[in-house]
């Protein structure tokens, strides 16, 4: 750890993470927290009033992402070292984080272990990246694309219905020219809004139903086959989602392609009063599709929680999920 005081400046808009860094941070008294900001152009105005040593930056900030913020702050404080401290797994957005010129990557959930050791990397002048990401040293860099063929769980929040409905084509349309198969477990609500996005983006749904690309599943349907009582139960999510997987997996066609899957089976669950049967699903859905290198996106409408910072359901649904968009 350097002798000197770093000067150090934390951007995150969720208050009890900023206290847990902060309170961790004070274990060394060479780190000097000059400022706390939850707001992403109020960190590139700190960033050039302060000119800190170091920067610990979140990725989803109000307003304006941290990636943003990071390109933002190279300019009006060039000396300042920059680490991200996010949740999100997503290794695209790691390699999008450091091509900014940021020292470092710390998954959130990692950083009792690593911050301290990332600060002092990333002081020193060295790249760090957390083990979870790399499956490696956590010095090595983020940039085999081919790594990204793993199991990945994600789960994304929506303001209304529209705004899910684009989240899904835009995934949707991203794995098809990728030359991945994709299953869509829809709403009917959002299935025929979700056609008309894609055909007007240009894709040709028959054609890739056709040709067994795309694989569109109806939400009732699929819970009736997983659950029973209202519960999902283990011994058919193995089996129902396994066969489901292989069965896709035999139209995938390239070097890297893989099955994809988007929908709202879990969020179907919760949306009718059963939270405790949308967490079941979701940490069995990760344990089966964790042995496949699957990847899956759950969408769920924001209106479905009472309040992201203390709603204890919000928290287990996130928990359940590799990255949180």
């Amino acid at each position: 750890m350097a002798t000197s005081a770093v000067r150090t400046l934390v951007v995150d808009d969720y208050e009890p993470w900023c206290r847990f860094v902060c309170s961790t941070l004070e274990r060394y008294p060479q780190l000097h927290v000059l400022d706390v900001v939850s707001d992403g152009p109020e960190a590139v105005q700190k960033g050039k009033e302060l000119q800190p040593d170091l920067i610990l930056l979140d990725i989803g900030l109000p307003t304006l992402s941290g990636i943003e913020v990071a390109r933002r702050i190279r300019k009006v404080s060039p000396n300042s070292r920059i680490l991200f401290l996010s949740e999100n797994r997503s290794l695209d957005i790691v390699e999008a984080a450091l091509r900014t010129g940021a020292g470092g990557y710390v998954v959130k959930s990692d950083a009792a272990s690593e911050l301290l050791l990332a600060v002092e990397a990333v002081l020193r002048g060295e790249r760090f990246v957390s083990a979870s990401m790399t499956g490696h040293d956590s010095s090595e860099p983020v940039n085999d694309h081919t790594a990204g063929i793993t199991h990945r769980h994600e789960v994304a929040f929506y303001a209304d219905d529209s705004s899910m409905v684009d989240g899904y084509a835009r995934f949707i349309e991203s794995a098809l020219k990728s030359k991945n198969t994709v299953i869509g477990v829809i709403n009917g609500s959002h299935r025929a809004d979700l056609l008309l996005r894609l055909e007007r983006d240009g894709v040709d749904v028959p054609a890739a139903i056709e040709q067994r690309r795309y694989i569109l599943l109806d939400v009732a349907d699929a819970l009736s086959k997983l659950t029973v009582n209202d519960m999902p139960d283990a011994f058919l999510c193995a089996k129902v989602v396994g066969d489901l997987i292989n069965g896709a997996a035999e139209g995938v066609n390239g070097e890297h392609a893989r099955v994809v899957i988007c929908g709202e089976i879990a969020p179907s669950l919760l949306s009718k009063g059963n939270a405790e049967g949308a967490i079941k699903l979701e940490h069995l859905w990760d344990e089966i599709t964790r042995s496949y290198g699957v990847r899956t996106l759950c969408g769920y409408l924001q209106s479905a929680f009472r309040s992201k910072e203390d709603d204890p359901i919000f928290e287990e649904i996130c928990a359940e999920h590799s990255a949180v968009l």
